[in-house]
């Protein structure tokens, strides 16, 4: 079993590694490219950034809620702890609403990531949570529930349509095309999680085929990326492959491994699990960047996961960084159960309190002394 399994892999490997796609893969940068970038980095550790005060990636952006104060000061607390780096999600809608003042925003962002020396990597859609994003006011947090008020990009209805491709193209050109040679941006993230139904969340509310639609669209969003010509790379991370069983490859992760220039993955398992799959991505000779990690609750830890990273090499950007209205420091099972009356016993995600104290001390510790950068600052109540 064990030889069957390793021959599978070995043949999808090669597959990979030698075909040669009809999509993005012409202008697909080179191995040789991609390490080279890579090794101009320092290493990168960060978290995935939305600030305190909003519940979702509009709530964030949008001229009336973007809160440019707030961002400056948490994005303060992660210099402090020796981060570099923070995945941060935009939104179609708001390129739609308003191109010039959404790349003002983005600008006036990037200025405050590039004071405290964080180079964010942009997100440009996600399949995951509410499949019907709209834009004014966003709804408040459900009580005691993960990530309630999330948002996809795009929504169903426009995923669904043919006719709003061109739109999406806009935006995507748009955004890559205003900031393809700005030093403070990190990459590009085409697609969270492309294939992701939301089972237990919105499932219900997903177009039947989702699957079909994500597979047509995605190698257009990568194609459509390299056409504004960034200098930046562009990734979709793996969030779902078996590399333990080694079962073949879905077409959605074939176009996400082949069209990367840089691999991402996510991975919330057990030390073991983000070890091995390290080991297996390790064979497409490329950098590889964990987009999400550390969930608590499941066995994903900074104590054990991020020694493993700084091991292999690997980009550590764990979810959630300062708890509010995301609520993703309740656990996944709280969209069935509901934390209403008590916080779960371990927070799953984030990093900081909302007055920038540690959720943990012994984890502030151990980022500043594996990145080796880092420093105490602001009142007693803050990260110190």
């Amino acid at each position: 079993m064990v030889v069957k399994r390793t021959l599978v892999w070995a043949v999808i490997t090669f597959t990979l590694l030698t075909s040669g796609p009809l999509r993005a893969q012409a202008s697909r940068w080179t191995e040789d490219r991609a390490r080279s970038w890579y090794d101009q980095q320092s290493w990168l550790v960060g978290s995935n950034y939305i600030p305190a005060d909003a519940i979702n990636e509009l709530e964030m952006w949008q001229a009336q809620s973007f809160n440019a104060a707030q961002i400056d000061k948490e994005l303060g607390w992660a210099e402090s702890l020796g981060m570099n780096t923070m995945r941060v999600f935009l939104h179609d809608l708001l390129w739609q609403e308003d191109p010039d003042g959404f790349k003002k925003r983005i600008d006036q962002f990037l200025e405050i990531s590039s004071r405290h020396h964080i180079k964010p990597l942009f997100v440009l859609f996600d399949s995951c949570w509410d499949p019907h994003p709209k834009l004014g006011v966003q709804h408040p947090p459900i009580p005691g529930v993960h990530n309630s008020g999330w948002v996809q990009s795009p929504g169903s209805a426009a995923l669904a349509d043919p006719a709003q491709e061109g739109r999406l193209k806009a935006y995507v050109l748009g955004v890559v095309g205003s900031f393809a040679n700005d030093g403070r941006v990190l990459g590009w993230d085409v697609w969270n999680e492309p294939s992701n139904t939301n089972h237990g969340s919105y499932s219900k509310l997903e177009p039947s085929n989702k699957q079909q639609l994500v597979e047509a669209l995605l190698p257009k969003v990568f194609a459509w990326a390299r056409e504004a010509h960034p200098s930046q790379p562009l990734t979709s991370g793996v969030w779902d492959i078996d590399f333990e069983n080694g079962s073949a490859l879905t077409k959605t992760q074939q176009i996400q491994l082949e069209d990367s220039d840089v691999i991402s993955f996510h991975n919330y398992g057990w030390p073991e699990s983000f070890e091995k799959e390290v080991l297996f991505l390790q064979k497409f000779h490329r950098p590889l960047i964990c987009t999400e990690f550390m969930a608590r609750g499941a066995g994903s830890t900074f104590d054990t996961v991020l020694p493993l990273a700084k091991k292999y090499k690997v980009a550590a950007i764990n979810w959630g960084f300062v708890a509010g209205k995301t609520q993703t420091y309740y656990p996944w099972d709280s969209w069935r159960h509901p934390y209403i009356l008590d916080e779960p016993t371990v927070w799953f995600h984030e990093v900081l309190h909302p007055d920038g104290k540690p959720y943990r001390d012994a984890e502030i510790k151990l980022i500043r002394e594996l990145t080796g950068r880092g420093k105490p600052t602001g009142p007693s109540s803050e990260v110190r």
